[in-house]
C-alpha cells in the first residue's frame, strides 16, 4: 500500500512541486491551500505524513500542529518555513512538529526526510509494547504515556522517540552521530542544531516537577541517560 502524504501550502509552485516529486517517488498525495482546509482533510482520512508550511493566512502552521497534537494525532510533521531563526525552529518542534527544512530547499532532501520520518513511524508500530523504567521515569510505548515522579509528561512525537532511545540505552554513551542516524535517519548538515534544541526541551519537560537532571552531556562524546547530576 503507498503512503498517503498531505501538503499543506498556500504557494501553488511549491505545491506543484512536491505534487510531482512526492507523486514520482510512488507516494499518493494530496493537498490543501490553508490550514482550516488541511485540518478538515486529516479529520476525514488521516494521512501518514504531513507537509506543512508555517506561513498561510487565517490559520498558520504553528496553529495547525498544536490543534493536531491537541486531537490526540501523532502522524509525523515535517514543518517548512521560509524563517531560519532558531526561535522558530523551537516554536516549530515545540507545537509538536517531528522536522522542519527551510525554504529554498532541494526536493532530494525533503524526500530524504519524508523517507526518515516514515521509516520511524514504521519502526515503532513494529516494536510496540514495551514498558521501560530508569530510576523515577517510567515511558510506556503502547499508550505513548511519559511520566516521572507520578506527573505525566506531555511530550512531542521525536522527543519521545529521543527519550525512548535513552531509556533503551542507560548509563550507555550515545554519540551524536548515532542519535540522529536512529532518530531522522540521515545526515543533518554540521552547523544544524536540531539535537540540541530537542535535549535542551526534553531536559525541560523532565526536570520541570523538580526532577534531577538525567540527560547528561559528555564533552566530546555525546550524550548519556544516568542518576548523577
Amino acid at each position: 500500500m503507498r503512503s498517503k502524504v498531505l501538503i499543506i501550502d498556500d504557494d501553488e509552485k511549491i505545491v506543484s512541486m512536491l505534487r510531482r516529486g512526492l507523486a514520482f517517488e510512488g507516494y499518493e498525495v494530496t493537498t490543501a491551500a490553508n490550514g482550516a482546509e488541511g485540518l478538515n482533510q486529516m479529520l476525514a482520512d488521516e494521512p501518514d505524513l504531513v507537509v506543512l508550511d508555517v506561513m498561510m493566512p487565517q490559520v498558520d502552521g504553528f496553529e495547525v500542529c498544536r490543534r493536531l497534537r491537541a486531537a490526540g494525532s501523532t502522524v509525523p510533521v515535517l514543518m517548512l518555513t521560509a524563517k531560519d531563526e532558531v526561535e522558530n525552529r523551537v516554536k516549530g518542534l515545540d507545537t509538536g512538529a517531528d522536522d522542519y527544512l527551510v525554504k529554498p530547499f532541494a526536493l532530494e532532501e525533503l524526500l530524504a526526510r519524508v523517507r526518515a520520518l516514515l521509516r520511524r513511524k514504521s519502526e515503532h508500530q513494529e516494536g510496540g509494547g514495551q514498558k521501560l523504567v530508569f530510576e523515577d521515569l517510567k515511558l510506556d510505548n503502547d499508550s505513548r504515556e511519559v511520566v516521572r515522579g507520578g506527573q505525566r509528561l506531555e511530550l512531542t512525537a521525536k522527543e519521545f522517540e529521543l527519550l525512548n532511545l535513552f531509556m533503551q540505552n542507560p548509563k550507555r554513551v550515545l554519540s551524536r552521530d548515532l542519535i540522529m542516524d536512529k532518530i531522522w535517519g540521515y545526515d543533518y548538515s554540521g552547523e544544524s542544531n536540531v539535537l540540541e534544541v530537542y535535549i535542551a526541551m526534553l531536559r525541560q519537560k523532565t526536570e520541570e516537577h523538580g526532577g534531577k537532571r538525567l540527560i547528561q552531556t559528555i564533552r566530546g562524546a555525546g550524550y548519556i541517560l544516568r542518576g548523577d547530576s
